[in-house]
């Protein structure tokens, strides 16, 4: 490596430590529903984002298919089993049709990047996801971001360039609070504007709607005309999707580079999501558990002092302040058995490092009511310390 670049590289990873911000990838194996090995210990895993416990489930594993697409889907890359997929999703969610991406973070960026240019204004939420912040840069539009849900301050920037072509970006469940962006407000003001109302619905979808549909329960296309949605959280397989207009579709299928130039998702976890969209259809129970171990998670905190997240949704954090803090109480969790991870900034606002907490169909109980006891001893022995 030269020895300039080294400098930086080695100057950078020390920074990182020194600031608790360092960060490394561990093993985790999947052991059962809800469970995984991580440093040779057992733990019930609490920081998964498959909130309908689906992706280990026997019904998926036994797909068959091809290993990969050995092209973009352009090419000779798009199966039947893409095809199916495409239109079953495009019926679950009321939308004319449906274009899959290899990730959410490749659709974000290459459907923005497409549909903006320089002059246009991109409207997003200060809480936005790292893929729609890189995708409105690489479009080279003008980001205006307004404060978290702040629908009065979205507004104003709209107004503020009332002759561009403009788009309000957002996610619906934000990742990192699990709370919800305004969207019946949004979507009113986007329609007012002119405007296209551009919404990520991957924490949303599976958990939260009639059927599972997410905000597209709700908002129909001409509320909300491009949804982007993912295939590796709820229904526990890999890929994600955009859904909207016929048009919208074969223009984003004609232009948005991470689709063209991407080899296309296997057709195994096309075929993976599909089992996994039926399931999530005709086995209801799996999102009123989640309902249920939210209201469970919050009465459990309550009657051991513990502050209780504003979160309705399967995300609920734990916010403790310093990375020192949130990392101290992640081990001594895992230490008792429970799998949480420390986040901190760049991922969350500077002084707000967290657990984040994610409940799942997989869980018990049970086990919520054991991790909130382990987190009060935790805790409690952090402040003696």
């Amino acid at each position: 490596m030269p020895g300039r670049l080294n400098r930086r590289v080695r100057e950078a990873l020390t920074g990182l430590h020194q600031r608790d911000r360092h960060r490394r990838r561990r093993v985790i194996e999947p052991i059962g529903p809800g469970l995984a090995r991580v440093d040779g210990q057992a733990c019930v895993n609490f920081c998964s984002n498959d909130y309908l416990g689906l992706a280990q489930d026997p019904r998926l594993q036994v797909t068959c298919g091809a290993a990969g697409s050995g092209a973009s889907a352009l090419v000779t890359g798009y199966s039947p089993a893409h095809a199916e997929l495409e239109a079953a999703l495009a019926n679950w969610l009321g939308r004319e049709r449906v274009l899959l991406f290899p990730s959410g973070f490749s659709a974000n960026v290459g459907c923005l990047d497409a549909l903006l240019r320089r002059g246009d204004q991109a409207v997003c939420d200060a809480l936005n996801h790292a893929s729609l912040i890189d995708g409105v840069r690489l479009s080279g539009a003008t980001k205006a971001i307004y404060p978290h849900v702040d629908v009065d301050a979205a507004r104003a920037q709209l107004e503020a360039a009332p002759e561009a072509v403009s788009a309000i970006i957002t996610d619906s469940v934000f990742s990192m609070d699990g709370d919800v962006a305004p969207l019946e407000s949004l979507a009113a003001l986007a329609h007012s504007r002119d405007a296209l109302f551009y919404v990520d619905d991957a924490h949303g979808l599976g958990v939260l709607g009639d059927d599972g549909a997410g905000v597209a329960a709700r908002y129909d296309q001409d509320r909300i005309p491009l949804l982007v949605g993912t295939l590796g959280k709820s229904l526990g397989a890999a890929g994600a999707f955009v859904a909207g207009p016929a048009d919208l579709i074969d223009y984003l299928e004609n232009r948005a580079r991470t689709q063209i130039y991407s080899t296309a998702c296997p057709p195994v976890a096309a075929q993976a999501a599909l089992s996994a969209l039926h399931i999530a259809r005709v086995e209801p129970w799996r999102r009123e558990r989640v309902r249920a171990l939210i209201s469970h998670l919050h009465h459990a905190l309550a009657a051991a002092g513990l502050p209780v997240p504003a979160s309705r949704t399967a995300i609920q954090p734990i916010v403790l302040g310093t990375d020192a803090s949130a990392l101290r109480a992640s081990r001594d969790l895992q230490q008792r058995g429970y799998l949480v991870t420390a986040i901190r900034p760049p991922t969350v606002p500077e002084g707000s490092a967290r657990l984040r907490i994610t409940l799942t169909a997989a869980h018990s109980k049970a086990q919520v009511s054991g991790l909130v006891e382990a987190l009060a001893d935790a805790l409690l022995e952090a402040r003696v310390a």
